[in-house]
């Protein structure tokens, strides 16, 4: 209700009668963060002539984010041609018991967000689905040689700190298996408690301090870009920018684009 009436009013038109790109353009989607890196991944695949993508999700939970997942890269794949793989990972067990105040123990306890119905999820995922249960240490290595598709998005959904350092290792595979920017949701940074010393916030942190070539960083003028901009989501969108990818060599630009760029100057074909 704090946005312009009238781009309420032509959501619901788009809502409607909108393409995928329009819905997501729009916040007609369920989960926005999600929607919104998905179709940025695919834009991005598509530059570089990727054509199929991983996107994945550390704390599937009861599944519904996951499914969420699928759901989104069946459109957006209709959308821009790009394929994707989805993969989720999950402990199957709940929340571990909290370590210190940085796991944010004020908000999380021992055993919270189990799996509801194991079987009823991985029966319901599409072909293309796949969840890890197990300890992030193990799961992690055992993906690394599996997933064979460029990793496009990632979400990090697990709350603490430590489980979130965790999850963070997989940034450090070789630069070729990554977009030379990953778009990254992270669910758990919102409340007012949240800050750069405990959880999420903090292992990103570190990982920044530890990793020379791998930075994660928030999305620069998201909300200026969007047409709903006072939307909480805005602020959980991060890249993983991979500085050591093939991308990011002038070797790589220079192959693409041999001719230098030039401006025109309109100024200097005035009549005095």
């Amino acid at each position: 209700m704090g946005e312009p009436l009238i781009y309420n009013i032509v959501s619901l038109f788009v809502l409607l009668f909108g393409s995928t790109r329009q819905k997501i353009n729009y916040d007609c989607i369920l989960r926005n963060g999600y929607a919104y890196g998905i179709l940025a991944a695919a834009d991005h695949a598509k530059k570089y002539g990727i054509k199929r993508l991983t996107l994945i999700e550390f704390g599937v939970a009861a599944g519904a984010g996951l499914m969420n997942i699928c759901w989104i890269a069946e459109r957006v794949s209709k959308q821009t041609g790009v394929e994707f793989d989805v993969i989720g990972f999950d402990s199957g067990e709940g929340m571990p018991p909290p370590r210190d105040y940085r796991d944010h123990p004020e908000h999380y306890l021992t055993g919270d967000y189990p799996v509801t119905d194991k079987a009823g999820l991985l029966a319901a995922l599409p072909a293309n689905a796949k969840i890890y249960y197990g300890p992030i240490e193990c799961t992690l290595k055992q993906a690394e040689a599996e997933i064979a598709s460029t990793i496009g998005f990632i979400s990090i959904d697990v709350d603490y700190f430590y489980s979130t350092e965790q999850s963070l290792e997989i940034l450090t595979w070789k630069a070729e298996r990554y977009l030379p920017a990953v778009p990254m949701y992270f669910d758990d940074v919102a409340y007012i408690d949240h800050n750069r010393f405990c959880g999420e916030l903090l292992a990103i942190e570190d990982f920044n301090q530890m990793h020379q070539t791998r930075k994660i960083a928030p999305m620069n003028f998201l909300p200026k870009y969007r047409v709903f901009k006072n939307a909480l989501w805005l602020g959980q969108v991060f890249y993983a920018h991979v500085l050591d990818h093939e991308f990011r060599t002038p070797a790589y630009n220079q192959a693409r684009r041999p001719e230098i760029a030039v401006l025109t100057n309109p100024y200097l074909s005035r009549q005095v």
